[in-house]
């Protein structure tokens, strides 16, 4: 046998001792397994341009169980990029060897902010070793979100961490859910936020579903700023009231649209994403086949 046709089945017996480990079980195995396959380099392949990624959050679960499978199984659907969440009890060295393995990148990762300035250090050197080029704040709490005042107290500790991020050739990012567009003390939220931030060393990330779910539209944020979006969380989003978070193409975003502003929203790299998925891995094949027949 080949070295690659012995790291190709490798790969397969990865890929099915992971789907065992699901719940999938032995009868539907060959035809899970051969579904992924033919998907394949769907990822690569799409005329989605830049190439479309995955958000690690969908399949944490999975991450927890097997992460060496998992990445095996996301390589073998095709994804080339990924945007971690948290590390999993492993060293950045660790990662990066795993994400070599699957010739994965990561260009992304969510991180919390530290307590005090210093805590940036280990911060920095993580992404460096995994060669993150953003450094993105997902959440924040009450003490945030209460006042305009901690809205630009977070800006402004984020400029201050962007200035020391940015010769480890780092850039700091902050991505929304639907609070941060609500209003307080006669104002959006989001907007004087946005206002505060350093927009040459402080990038957005724009989670589609999100910002559609607080009645936003991101054509026109993409208008207002543009630019500013280098990444996008894509995910879709269906019908009011209740805007259930859905797979992409199961619900009402229309994508083609947004993927056609790439250029004016400075859109670098997109990842795919489901909060909670009943099957993680279905779930990403559904979004990517349907990414793949945007025209």
């Amino acid at each position: 046998m080949s070295d690659q046709s012995e790291s190709s089945a490798m790969s397969r017996r990865q890929l099915l001792s992971l789907l065992a480990a699901a719940g999938v079980g032995a009868v539907a195995l060959p035809r899970v397994v051969s579904a992924l396959e033919r998907r394949a380099e769907t990822l690569v392949k799409s005329r989605v341009r830049p190439p479309v990624g995955l958000q690690l959050y969908t399949v944490r679960t999975l991450m927890q169980r097997d992460l060496p499978g998992t990445f095996a199984a996301l390589a073998a659907a095709g994804v080339r990029e990924v945007e971690f969440a948290g590390y999993f009890n492993r060293t950045p060295q660790d990662l990066r060897a795993l994400l070599n393995q699957h010739g994965l990148s990561a260009p992304a990762a969510h991180v919390p902010m530290p307590n005090g300035a210093a805590g940036w250090t280990p911060v920095f050197d993580a992404a460096e070793a995994l060669g993150h080029k953003w450094l993105v704040i997902p959440w924040v709490g009450n003490d945030v979100r209460a006042s305009l005042d901690g809205w630009r107290k977070l800006a402004d500790q984020l400029n201050e961490a962007a200035v020391k991020a940015a010769p480890r050739g780092i850039r700091m990012a902050y991505h929304n859910h639907d609070f941060e567009f609500a209003t307080t003390e006669g104002r959006v939220a989001y907007d004087v936020f946005v206002e505060r931030l350093d927009a040459k060393l402080v990038d957005l990330e724009l989670d589609l579903y999100w910002a559609v779910k607080a009645g936003q539209d991101p054509a026109a944020m993409f208008a207002r700023l543009p630019g500013r979006f280098p990444l996008w969380h894509v995910k879709d989003a269906g019908p009011p009231p209740e805007r259930t978070m859905l797979d992409v193409g199961a619900g009402t975003i229309n994508f083609a649209a947004l993927f056609a502003m790439s250029e004016k929203s400075g859109l670098k790299h997109a990842f795919i994403e489901h909060d909670n998925p009943k099957d993680a891995l279905a779930s990403v094949q559904a979004s990517a086949a349907a990414l793949q027949k945007m025209p």
